[in-house]
């Protein structure tokens, strides 16, 4: 059975009487490079245990299938089940959990796979996201620190391209420094909209996160983390206030978002080494670490 093929696709969704979801961002795969080029940027192998968000009828799950240990997919359309369990009947290294990936435990998940030995290889993520929460799926693996050696996910190529992007670009924002806060991103690839069915309005990108939690990711002196903080709840208020008015100076920013008179910005901006007159997207991670630890301690 081709799941990559748009007829085999229209016949399984005849089958089941299955009525494509728009509020859930339900757009399935047709080309078998894209699939292939997902597996390898995640650098699945034997012995692996492959997280999958979002299976849809099971494409992307099969070819993970072929190479893994063992594929656990978390699906949220409670139709999809049915689909799921006929696509995947010849593997017996999957399985399927139908709920909101959102309120999953997914530590939890890989702890309990951990203690059956049902993988003895590296963690990984894939999916192709729905693009109404790729933020919020990404920022839950991140912040919640799930044990996970690398995230490989395809998403809309806009949010994409702001993941990626650093110092001095436009698309660089406050998710850019969230997310390489937490990690190294890769891009692995761009995908066309003519290759969804149905098509989406939009490109795609699939990016590789590799969270420097990971073993080996040489960042184990500030735990895991781009930069050493003194207050990491300090850090992201920081960086959100300074780019919510993304078009003023870091002291005007700060001063009418942040809660603080503009001398005592300026004060903390000084100590921190930083002009006055930066605007928040010139700023590397590093010296919003160093922002931040002024205004932990400063206040």
């Amino acid at each position: 059975m081709d799941l990559t093929s748009p007829s085999t696709i229209k016949e399984i969704r005849d089958r089941h009487n299955f009525q494509l979801s728009k509020s859930l961002g339900q757009n399935f795969i047709t080309d078998r490079n894209v699939l292939d080029q997902i597996i390898s940027g995640a650098g699945v192998s034997e012995g692996d245990l492959v997280i999958e968000i979002g299976p849809g009828i099971g494409v992307l799950t099969a070819e993970a299938a072929e190479i893994a240990a063992r594929v656990i997919a978390i699906e949220i359309d409670r139709n999809l089940i049915p689909i799921l369990k006929e696509t995947l009947s010849s593997y017996d290294n999957v399985e399927v959990i139908n709920q909101d990936v959102l309120k999953t435990d997914i530590t939890e998940i890989i702890n309990r796979a951990k203690a059956d030995k049902l993988f003895t290889g590296k963690v990984r993520v894939i999916g192709n996201l729905p693009y109404y929460i790729t933020t919020p799926i990404i920022m839950k693996l991140l912040e919640e620190g799930v044990p996970v050696d690398s995230i490989t996910v395809m998403m809309q190529k806009e949010v994409a391209d702001r993941i990626r992007s650093g110092p001095g670009n436009k698309a660089y924002g406050a998710i850019s420094v969230a997310v390489q806060y937490y990690c190294d991103v890769e891009r692995v690839a761009n995908v066309p909209k003519e290759v969804f069915v149905p098509r989406p309005k939009v490109d795609s990108t699939v990016l590789n996160l590799l969270p420097l939690s990971a073993e080996g990711s040489g960042h184990e002196e500030t735990g895991g983390r781009r930069v050493e903080l003194a207050d990491e709840k300090a850090f992201f208020n920081c960086v959100k206030a300074a780019f919510a008015q993304r078009r003023k100076t870091l002291l005007n920013s700060l001063s009418s978002a942040g809660g603080m008179d503009k001398e005592k910005v300026k004060l903390l901006l000084g100590r921190a080494g930083i002009d006055p007159g930066r605007r928040a997207e010139t700023l590397t991670i590093e010296e919003f670490g160093r922002l931040a630890n002024e205004m932990a301690g400063g206040r």
